[in-house]
């Protein structure tokens, strides 16, 4: 094929952005070391983001979004990768601005590129995404500095996100007493049914007390809104518990002491999935494949055709979407 369709972001006169479905051809993408025919490719916020034309993530426009793709090589400049080899793509600059998995093709460096583990499809790869590959992250971290199930509860924030309920769903496999948190009503019986022990509302960790320190409740923490519920969360960790921060949906800031730093020697670790090691990464799809693939991860699943992402990147724009939104191309 010389020409293949994608989503296709372009800024308007006055401004403003259009989404549309265009036909593009093969020889406009990047230089690149690897082709690849991308099967699927999954949304998260990064991708709403550039859809609608924010320059934080996307510098240049017309641009076709997608952070994630999974598929088949169809060529290689790469000894490490040949015709045909079933391969994911994640984080680096894919979709933000280099063409990405909203278009059926991409061309990328080959240091990009991972070969699909064993045990894991090609859709599977994409319910996992970035949303995936970062709880797992997190949850690496959290396991390498301690944290064990008889610890105690691990808390998940934005528990109903992609991330978070990747997070969930992961703890919940590994044996973990996981408490999710969530604003929205219909959140408690999904969280419940993919894993949580408990339920609590955004409100029950959003103190305003001013004290320091709080009961410590939890022996870990993946957070991913940040503000002043990472600060409640803090306050309220048990000694020597571990917090992994991968988001700020909530705030930036962060409005806190060093007390649940130096009185409870409160350990807290910054997450960032799109530049993180290449080693690092193969070991956790590795386990993402095998021990730490949970057995209903089709059920949070929604799929869509690149004719259904408007609507789908209205509704995650708006804190509505639920699970993950998987894009077959």
């Amino acid at each position: 094929m010389s020409t293949f369709q994608a989503l296709y972001i372009t800024e308007n006169d006055d401004k403003t952005f259009t989404q549309n479905i265009v036909e593009r051809k093969i020889e406009d993408l990047p230089a690149g070391e690897v082709l690849i025919k991308v099967q699927y490719s999954s949304l998260n916020y990064k991708d709403a983001l550039s859809s609608t034309g924010n320059r934080g993530v996307t510098r240049n426009y017309p641009h076709t979004p997608g952070i994630d793709a999974a598929g088949v090589v169809e060529e290689s400049q790469s000894a490490d990768f040949q015709k045909g080899d079933k391969v994911l793509v994640t984080g680096f600059d894919l979709g933000m601005n280099t063409s990405g998995g909203f278009g059926q093709y991409i061309s990328v460096p080959a240091k990009w590129v991972i070969k699909l583990p064993r045990g894991l499809k090609a859709k599977e790869s994409m319910i996992f995404g970035t949303a995936g590959l970062t709880a797992a992250l997190c949850i690496d971290k959290l396991l390498q500095n301690g944290l064990t199930p008889e610890k105690g509860k691990v808390i998940v924030t934005g528990a109903t996100g992609g991330v978070g309920t990747m997070a969930v769903m992961i703890l919940a496999k590994l044996g973990f007493h996981v408490v999710g948190v969530t604003g929205k009503p219909e959140g408690k019986e999904f969280l419940l049914k993919i894993g949580a022990k408990e339920v609590v509302s955004r409100e029950e960790v959003d103190d305003k007390s001013g004290r320091p320190l709080l009961k410590g409740i939890y022996a870990g923490c993946v957070d991913t809104v940040g503000g002043n519920m990472l600060a409640t969360i803090l306050k309220s960790m048990q000694y020597n518990g571990v917090v992994a921060i991968c988001g700020l949906v909530n705030s930036p800031e962060l409005p806190t002491s060093v007390f649940p730093f130096i009185l409870r020697g409160v350990s807290m670790f910054g997450i960032d999935s799109s530049e993180c090691d290449i080693e690092w990464r193969k070991k956790l799809w590795k386990n993402l494949a095998k021990n730490w693939k949970p057995t209903d991860i089709l059920s949070i699943t929604k799929t869509v055709t690149l004719k259904g992402l408007p609507k789908e990147i209205k509704k995650i724009l708006k804190g509505g979407q639920i699970g993950r939104v998987i894009v077959r191309l």
